[in-house]
């Protein structure tokens, strides 16, 4: 199964942990892995590279950690955009994806 945490600032996404793999079908086939991993790596990449954001990232198999260290507005609600959409693969695949939340004092 797929953990997602997501951390929160108040209202703002400011991190998140992906951990786990969706074993929903073989290595290559699993859908659900590559959504997951797909709308990890889109929404990394838009806040460290598009957006120049500095993180805080770990990268090993099967886990991605990032944590914003300075949250603009831009990279939150791209975070946010990241949760929603683990939300509605949730909705489709329960029994492959968790995900919580955590709030953060920053």
């Amino acid at each position: 199964m797929i953990k997602a945490v997501f951390f929160l600032s108040g209202q703002d996404v400011i991190g998140f942990s992906v951990k786990g793999h969706a074993d929903q079908a073989e290595h290559g086939q699993d859908i659900v892995c590559a959504a997951v991993s797909s709308a990890v790596y889109m929404a990394a990449n838009t806040v460290t590279d598009a957006f120049k954001a500095e993180a805080d990232i770990e990268v090993d198999d099967g886990l991605f950690t990032l944590k914003l260290k300075k949250p603009d507005e831009s990279s939150v609600n791209v975070l946010k955009g990241l949760k929603l959409h683990i939300e509605a693969l949730q909705e489709q695949y329960p029994s492959y994806i968790d995900k919580t939340t955590e709030v953060m004092k920053c």
